[in-house]
This record gives structure tokens, sequence and C-alpha cells, in this order.
């Protein structure tokens, strides 16, 4: 079996969809990150949204980066401070 790269996704949701989530993942045996991949796939199955891999090369049609372009950075980060409620 090969590793597979994984993204970090870091979220807020109702504290009622989380139980329901990591209840739906018990049930299915499975993890609560991997139920919400799995839940994911299934949404864009159904609503007809491809799953593309950002390592794999562009399409034929897409643009060409032009070279007086500067790429995209990423937004500086922010630090999270811990307080007595979360």
């Amino acid at each position: 079996m090969s590793a597979r790269k994984t993204a970090l996704l870091n979220l807020r949701i109702d504290p009622t969809i989380k139980e329901a989530l990591r209840e739906a993942a018990r049930r299915e045996h499975r993890s609560i990150a991997n139920m919400v991949e799995v839940l994911t796939r299934r949404h864009c199955e159904d609503a007809g949204i491809p799953l593309v891999d950002p390592a794999a090369d562009p399409p034929q049609d897409a643009p060409e980066e032009s070279e007086n372009e500067e790429p995209l950075r990423a937004p500086a980060r922010r630090k999270h401070v811990v307080t007595a409620s979360g």
C-alpha cells in the first residue's frame, strides 16, 4: 500500500453536528477524519463535482503561468491563543 499525502483541515462546527459525525463514524468503524472524507466524496459524486488531484499536471487547456506574475503566497499564520474556554 502506498502512502498518500494528506492535507490538514481545521474547522469549527456546531457541537451537535460534531456528535452526529462522531456517531456516524463509530457506526461505520471509521475515524472522524475518514468519515468527513467519505461524506465529502459522496457529496461531490452526487453533485457532479469532480475530484481533482492538486499534484496532477494541469489540463492542456489551462493557461500557462506568466513570467510577469508573482506566485500566490499563503497568508501569514496567526498565533492561536488558548483561553480557559478553548
